[in-house]
Protein backbone atom coordinates (compact mmCIF):
# COMPACT_ATOMS: atom_id res chain seq x y z
CA UNK A 1 0.00 0.00 0.00
CA UNK A 2 1.46 3.36 -0.98
CA UNK A 3 2.15 5.81 1.79
CA UNK A 4 0.95 9.40 1.87
CA UNK A 5 2.81 12.31 3.39
CA UNK A 6 0.76 15.04 5.04
CA UNK A 7 1.76 18.69 5.31
CA UNK A 8 -0.68 20.87 7.29
CA UNK A 9 -0.55 24.47 6.09
CA UNK A 10 -2.91 27.41 6.00
CA UNK A 11 -4.41 26.10 2.79
CA UNK A 12 -5.32 22.79 4.43
CA UNK A 13 -4.05 19.24 4.23
CA UNK A 14 -1.77 18.56 1.25
CA UNK A 15 -0.27 15.32 0.04
CA UNK A 16 2.51 14.36 -2.29
CA UNK A 17 1.78 13.13 -5.80
CA UNK A 18 1.51 9.48 -4.72
CA UNK A 19 -2.09 9.42 -3.51
CA UNK A 20 -3.86 6.11 -2.90
CA UNK A 21 -6.75 5.67 -5.30
CA UNK A 22 -10.32 5.25 -4.07
CA UNK A 23 -13.40 3.79 -5.73
CA UNK A 24 -16.69 4.80 -4.12
CA UNK A 25 -19.56 2.53 -5.15
CA UNK A 26 -23.16 3.67 -4.80
CA UNK A 27 -25.75 0.94 -5.47
CA UNK A 28 -29.17 2.33 -6.35
CA UNK A 29 -32.60 0.96 -7.12
CA UNK A 30 -35.01 3.89 -7.16
CA UNK A 31 -32.66 6.45 -8.76
CA UNK A 32 -34.46 9.41 -7.26
CA UNK A 33 -33.60 12.72 -5.63
CA UNK A 34 -31.76 10.98 -2.79
CA UNK A 35 -29.28 9.53 -5.29
CA UNK A 36 -28.67 12.90 -6.93
CA UNK A 37 -27.89 14.48 -3.55
CA UNK A 38 -25.62 11.57 -2.66
CA UNK A 39 -23.63 11.92 -5.89
CA UNK A 40 -23.42 15.69 -5.53
CA UNK A 41 -21.82 15.22 -2.11
CA UNK A 42 -19.30 12.77 -3.58
CA UNK A 43 -18.42 15.08 -6.45
CA UNK A 44 -17.57 17.72 -3.84
CA UNK A 45 -15.03 15.50 -2.06
CA UNK A 46 -11.61 16.96 -1.32
CA UNK A 47 -9.86 13.69 -2.22
CA UNK A 48 -8.58 13.84 -5.80
CA UNK A 49 -7.76 10.20 -6.63
CA UNK A 50 -11.43 9.28 -6.63
CA UNK A 51 -13.80 7.47 -8.97
CA UNK A 52 -17.52 7.44 -8.14
CA UNK A 53 -19.32 4.40 -9.52
CA UNK A 54 -23.11 4.38 -9.47
CA UNK A 55 -24.50 0.90 -10.08
CA UNK A 56 -28.09 1.15 -11.32
CA UNK A 57 -30.17 -1.83 -10.20
CA UNK A 58 -33.43 -0.41 -11.55
CA UNK A 59 -33.20 -2.36 -14.83
CA UNK A 60 -34.48 0.75 -16.60
CA UNK A 61 -31.36 2.89 -16.90
CA UNK A 62 -32.82 5.65 -14.74
CA UNK A 63 -29.53 6.86 -13.29
CA UNK A 64 -28.09 8.14 -16.58
CA UNK A 65 -30.91 10.63 -17.02
CA UNK A 66 -30.66 11.85 -13.44
CA UNK A 67 -26.94 12.34 -12.90
CA UNK A 68 -24.57 15.03 -14.22
CA UNK A 69 -21.64 14.44 -16.55
CA UNK A 70 -18.34 14.35 -14.70
CA UNK A 71 -14.92 12.80 -15.33
CA UNK A 72 -15.10 11.45 -11.77
CA UNK A 73 -18.43 9.68 -12.30
CA UNK A 74 -19.21 6.32 -13.92
CA UNK A 75 -22.61 4.65 -14.23
CA UNK A 76 -23.03 0.89 -14.59
CA UNK A 77 -26.41 -0.66 -15.39
CA UNK A 78 -27.68 -4.04 -14.25
CA UNK A 79 -30.61 -5.69 -16.06
CA UNK A 80 -32.46 -6.00 -12.74
CA UNK A 81 -32.03 -5.68 -9.00
CA UNK A 82 -28.83 -7.61 -8.29
CA UNK A 83 -28.77 -6.58 -4.63
CA UNK A 84 -26.33 -4.50 -2.60
CA UNK A 85 -23.37 -6.89 -2.54
CA UNK A 86 -23.42 -7.79 -6.23
CA UNK A 87 -23.72 -4.12 -7.20
CA UNK A 88 -20.77 -3.08 -5.03
CA UNK A 89 -18.68 -6.00 -6.24
CA UNK A 90 -19.29 -5.16 -9.88
CA UNK A 91 -18.35 -1.53 -9.34
CA UNK A 92 -15.10 -2.41 -7.61
CA UNK A 93 -14.12 -5.13 -10.08
CA UNK A 94 -14.53 -2.79 -13.03
CA UNK A 95 -12.87 0.19 -11.32
CA UNK A 96 -10.40 -1.33 -8.89
CA UNK A 97 -8.38 0.91 -6.58
CA UNK A 98 -6.29 0.91 -3.40
CA UNK A 99 -9.49 1.44 -1.40
CA UNK A 100 -13.14 0.51 -1.82
CA UNK A 101 -15.66 2.85 -0.20
CA UNK A 102 -19.38 2.20 -0.06
CA UNK A 103 -22.22 4.58 0.63
CA UNK A 104 -25.99 4.17 0.41
CA UNK A 105 -27.85 6.15 -2.21
CA UNK A 106 -29.96 7.64 0.61
CA UNK A 107 -26.89 9.10 2.35
CA UNK A 108 -24.77 12.20 1.80
CA UNK A 109 -21.12 12.61 2.77
CA UNK A 110 -19.26 15.59 4.20
CA UNK A 111 -16.66 16.93 1.77
CA UNK A 112 -13.75 15.49 3.81
CA UNK A 113 -15.38 12.04 4.17
CA UNK A 114 -13.05 10.13 1.85
CA UNK A 115 -9.97 12.09 2.90
CA UNK A 116 -10.60 11.40 6.60
CA UNK A 117 -11.13 7.68 6.08
CA UNK A 118 -8.06 7.21 3.89
CA UNK A 119 -5.86 9.25 6.22
CA UNK A 120 -6.93 7.09 9.19
CA UNK A 121 -6.25 3.80 7.44
CA UNK A 122 -2.95 4.93 5.96
CA UNK A 123 -1.76 5.76 9.48
CA UNK A 124 -2.53 2.23 10.79
CA UNK A 125 -1.12 -0.69 8.75
CA UNK A 126 -3.04 -3.20 10.91
CA UNK A 127 -6.42 -1.64 10.08
CA UNK A 128 -8.20 -2.98 7.02
CA UNK A 129 -11.50 -1.12 7.26
CA UNK A 130 -12.99 1.99 8.79
CA UNK A 131 -16.41 3.14 9.97
CA UNK A 132 -17.84 6.62 9.51
CA UNK A 133 -19.89 8.69 11.90
CA UNK A 134 -23.31 8.26 10.33
CA UNK A 135 -26.04 10.56 11.62
CA UNK A 136 -29.75 10.36 10.93
CA UNK A 137 -30.45 12.99 8.30
CA UNK A 138 -31.98 16.18 9.66
CA UNK A 139 -31.18 15.32 13.29
CA UNK A 140 -28.30 15.38 15.76
CA UNK A 141 -28.80 11.68 16.51
CA UNK A 142 -26.51 8.90 15.41
CA UNK A 143 -27.43 6.19 13.00
CA UNK A 144 -24.15 4.37 13.57
CA UNK A 145 -20.64 4.74 14.92
CA UNK A 146 -19.56 1.32 13.73
CA UNK A 147 -21.35 -1.96 14.39
CA UNK A 148 -21.79 -4.29 17.37
CA UNK A 149 -23.03 -7.87 17.39
CA UNK A 150 -25.24 -9.98 19.67
CA UNK A 151 -24.58 -13.60 20.58
CA UNK A 152 -27.29 -14.79 18.20
CA UNK A 153 -25.47 -13.12 15.27
CA UNK A 154 -27.72 -10.05 15.07
CA UNK A 155 -25.68 -6.95 14.27
CA UNK A 156 -26.82 -3.46 15.14
CA UNK A 157 -25.46 0.05 14.87
CA UNK A 158 -23.23 1.20 17.69
CA UNK A 159 -24.65 4.35 19.28
CA UNK A 160 -27.93 4.20 17.33
CA UNK A 161 -30.28 7.07 18.31
CA UNK A 162 -27.76 8.49 20.80
CA UNK A 163 -26.69 12.15 20.49
CA UNK A 164 -23.86 12.34 17.99
CA UNK A 165 -21.71 14.35 20.43
CA UNK A 166 -21.30 11.15 22.49
CA UNK A 167 -19.12 9.57 19.81
CA UNK A 168 -16.52 12.14 18.84
CA UNK A 169 -13.37 10.17 19.73
CA UNK A 170 -11.55 7.87 17.29
CA UNK A 171 -11.38 4.28 18.50
CA UNK A 172 -11.43 0.66 17.41
CA UNK A 173 -14.83 -0.87 16.61
CA UNK A 174 -15.85 -4.34 15.49
CA UNK A 175 -16.72 -3.47 11.89
CA UNK A 176 -18.27 -0.70 9.77
CA UNK A 177 -21.81 -0.22 8.56
CA UNK A 178 -21.90 -0.55 4.78
CA UNK A 179 -24.05 2.57 4.61
CA UNK A 180 -20.78 4.58 4.74
CA UNK A 181 -17.60 2.51 4.96
CA UNK A 182 -14.16 2.00 3.46
CA UNK A 183 -12.01 -1.12 3.00
CA UNK A 184 -8.37 -1.63 2.04
CA UNK A 185 -7.81 -3.55 -1.15
CA UNK A 186 -5.15 -5.59 0.70
CA UNK A 187 -7.83 -6.86 3.07
CA UNK A 188 -10.28 -7.63 0.29
CA UNK A 189 -7.64 -9.65 -1.54
CA UNK A 190 -7.55 -11.93 1.52
CA UNK A 191 -11.24 -12.05 2.39
CA UNK A 192 -12.99 -11.64 -0.95
CA UNK A 193 -15.69 -9.06 -1.61
CA UNK A 194 -19.29 -8.90 -0.37
CA UNK A 195 -21.28 -12.14 -0.27
CA UNK A 196 -23.74 -11.71 -3.14
CA UNK A 197 -26.17 -14.42 -1.97
CA UNK A 198 -27.18 -12.19 0.96
CA UNK A 199 -28.80 -9.80 -1.56
CA UNK A 200 -29.54 -7.13 1.06
CA UNK A 201 -28.69 -6.71 4.77
CA UNK A 202 -25.92 -8.26 6.89
CA UNK A 203 -23.42 -8.49 4.03
CA UNK A 204 -21.39 -5.70 5.66
CA UNK A 205 -21.32 -7.70 8.91
CA UNK A 206 -20.29 -10.83 7.04
CA UNK A 207 -17.43 -9.03 5.28
CA UNK A 208 -16.34 -7.31 8.48
CA UNK A 209 -16.19 -10.59 10.39
CA UNK A 210 -14.17 -12.19 7.60
CA UNK A 211 -11.77 -9.27 7.85
CA UNK A 212 -11.52 -9.83 11.59
CA UNK A 213 -10.79 -13.53 11.10
CA UNK A 214 -7.99 -12.47 8.72
CA UNK A 215 -6.46 -10.38 11.51
CA UNK A 216 -7.45 -6.87 10.37
CA UNK A 217 -8.66 -4.15 12.75
CA UNK A 218 -11.49 -1.67 12.16
CA UNK A 219 -11.23 2.02 13.01
CA UNK A 220 -14.00 4.46 13.87
CA UNK A 221 -13.31 7.84 12.25
CA UNK A 222 -15.67 10.51 13.62
CA UNK A 223 -14.29 13.17 11.26
CA UNK A 224 -15.72 11.15 8.37
CA UNK A 225 -19.34 12.23 8.71
CA UNK A 226 -22.30 11.10 6.60
CA UNK A 227 -26.04 11.72 6.90
CA UNK A 228 -28.34 8.77 6.25
CA UNK A 229 -32.07 8.52 5.62
CA UNK A 230 -32.44 5.21 7.46
CA UNK A 231 -34.11 2.31 5.55
CA UNK A 232 -35.44 4.58 2.82
CA UNK A 233 -34.91 1.75 0.32
CA UNK A 234 -36.61 -1.31 1.87
CA UNK A 235 -38.74 0.36 4.53
CA UNK A 236 -38.64 0.30 8.34
CA UNK A 237 -39.92 -2.94 9.90
CA UNK A 238 -41.17 -4.23 6.53
CA UNK A 239 -41.78 -7.92 5.76
CA UNK A 240 -38.96 -7.83 3.18
CA UNK A 241 -36.51 -6.45 5.70
CA UNK A 242 -37.61 -8.84 8.47
CA UNK A 243 -37.20 -11.86 6.18
CA UNK A 244 -33.83 -10.87 4.74
CA UNK A 245 -32.33 -9.87 8.09
CA UNK A 246 -33.34 -13.15 9.77
CA UNK A 247 -32.30 -15.31 6.82
CA UNK A 248 -28.95 -13.59 6.49
CA UNK A 249 -28.32 -13.64 10.24
CA UNK A 250 -28.48 -17.43 10.15
CA UNK A 251 -26.23 -17.61 7.09
CA UNK A 252 -23.73 -15.28 8.74
CA UNK A 253 -23.61 -17.40 11.91
CA UNK A 254 -22.88 -20.61 9.99
CA UNK A 255 -20.26 -18.94 7.82
CA UNK A 256 -18.43 -16.99 10.51
CA UNK A 257 -19.09 -18.07 14.11
CA UNK A 258 -16.85 -20.53 15.96
CA UNK A 259 -18.56 -23.91 16.32
CA UNK A 260 -19.37 -23.49 20.01
CA UNK A 261 -21.01 -20.14 19.33
CA UNK A 262 -23.12 -21.55 16.49
CA UNK A 263 -24.78 -23.95 18.93
CA UNK A 264 -25.41 -21.30 21.58
CA UNK A 265 -26.63 -18.77 18.99
CA UNK A 266 -29.94 -20.65 18.69
CA UNK A 267 -30.50 -20.30 22.45
CA UNK A 268 -29.75 -16.60 22.31
CA UNK A 269 -32.07 -16.25 19.31
CA UNK A 270 -34.85 -17.92 21.30
CA UNK A 271 -34.29 -15.33 24.04
CA UNK A 272 -34.60 -12.56 21.46
CA UNK A 273 -37.86 -14.03 20.14
CA UNK A 274 -39.15 -14.05 23.72
CA UNK A 275 -38.37 -10.36 24.13
CA UNK A 276 -39.98 -9.62 20.79
CA UNK A 277 -43.15 -11.29 22.12
CA UNK A 278 -42.98 -9.27 25.35
CA UNK A 279 -42.55 -6.03 23.43
CA UNK A 280 -45.43 -6.99 21.17
CA UNK A 281 -47.74 -7.34 24.18
CA UNK A 282 -46.71 -3.96 25.58
CA UNK A 283 -46.55 -2.17 22.22
CA UNK A 284 -42.79 -1.55 22.12
CA UNK A 285 -39.91 -2.49 19.86
CA UNK A 286 -39.68 -3.67 16.27
CA UNK A 287 -42.34 -6.36 16.61
CA UNK A 288 -44.91 -3.79 17.70
CA UNK A 289 -43.79 -1.44 14.94
CA UNK A 290 -44.24 -4.27 12.43
CA UNK A 291 -47.78 -4.88 13.70
CA UNK A 292 -48.68 -1.21 13.38
CA UNK A 293 -47.27 -0.91 9.87
CA UNK A 294 -48.41 -4.25 8.47
CA UNK A 295 -51.72 -4.62 10.27
CA UNK A 296 -50.76 -7.68 12.31
CA UNK A 297 -47.85 -9.63 13.75
CA UNK A 298 -48.99 -13.10 12.68
CA UNK A 299 -46.53 -13.04 9.76
CA UNK A 300 -43.47 -12.75 12.02
CA UNK A 301 -43.44 -16.39 13.23
CA UNK A 302 -43.82 -17.52 9.62
CA UNK A 303 -40.86 -15.35 8.51
CA UNK A 304 -38.73 -16.86 11.29
CA UNK A 305 -39.76 -20.40 10.32
CA UNK A 306 -39.13 -19.62 6.66
CA UNK A 307 -35.63 -18.37 7.48
CA UNK A 308 -34.78 -21.57 9.36
CA UNK A 309 -36.17 -23.74 6.56
CA UNK A 310 -33.98 -21.80 4.16
CA UNK A 311 -31.00 -22.52 6.42
CA UNK A 312 -31.67 -26.25 6.34
CA UNK A 313 -32.05 -26.18 2.57
CA UNK A 314 -28.76 -24.35 1.99
CA UNK A 315 -26.76 -25.84 4.87
CA UNK A 316 -24.43 -28.01 2.73
CA UNK A 317 -23.47 -25.02 0.59
CA UNK A 318 -22.98 -22.80 3.66
CA UNK A 319 -20.76 -25.39 5.33
CA UNK A 320 -18.67 -25.60 2.15
CA UNK A 321 -18.34 -21.81 2.20
CA UNK A 322 -17.33 -21.98 5.86
CA UNK A 323 -14.51 -24.41 5.10
CA UNK A 324 -13.32 -22.21 2.26
CA UNK A 325 -13.40 -19.06 4.38
CA UNK A 326 -11.40 -20.69 7.16
CA UNK A 327 -8.40 -20.82 4.84
CA UNK A 328 -8.08 -17.03 5.12
CA UNK A 329 -8.10 -17.09 8.95
CA UNK A 330 -5.08 -15.61 10.69
CA UNK A 331 -6.30 -15.62 14.31
CA UNK A 332 -7.36 -18.55 16.55
CA UNK A 333 -11.01 -19.18 17.41
CA UNK A 334 -10.48 -18.17 21.06
CA UNK A 335 -9.23 -14.75 19.97
CA UNK A 336 -12.22 -14.34 17.66
CA UNK A 337 -14.61 -15.30 20.48
CA UNK A 338 -12.96 -12.72 22.73
CA UNK A 339 -13.36 -10.12 19.99
CA UNK A 340 -17.09 -10.82 19.65
CA UNK A 341 -17.49 -10.68 23.42
CA UNK A 342 -15.68 -7.35 23.56
CA UNK A 343 -18.08 -5.80 21.03
CA UNK A 344 -21.22 -7.70 22.02
CA UNK A 345 -24.63 -6.23 22.72
CA UNK A 346 -27.57 -7.82 24.62
CA UNK A 347 -30.27 -9.60 22.62
CA UNK A 348 -32.77 -7.64 24.69
CA UNK A 349 -31.50 -4.46 23.10
CA UNK A 350 -31.65 -6.00 19.63
CA UNK A 351 -35.34 -6.79 20.17
CA UNK A 352 -36.08 -3.23 21.30
CA UNK A 353 -34.71 -1.81 18.02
Amino acid sequence: MRAIVADRRETGLRYNDCLPSVTVVVPTLHCGENLRQCVDSLLAQTWQELVIVVVDNSGEGKAHALLPDSPRLRVLENPGNAGFGAAVNRGFREFSADYLATINDDATAAENWVESLVEALESDPAAGMAASKVVLAGTEQLDSAGMNIARDGSSRQRGHLEPERFHNEPCEVLLPSGSAAIYKRAMLEQTGLFEEDFFLYCEDTDLGLRGRWAGWRCLYVPRARAAHRYSASAGVASPLKAWLVERNRLRLVVRNFPLSMICSSFIWAAARYFWHAVDLVFGHGKAAEFRRREGGAWRLPWLVLKAHLDLVRHLPRLLAQRRSLRRACRIPARQFRALLKRFSMPVRRVASW
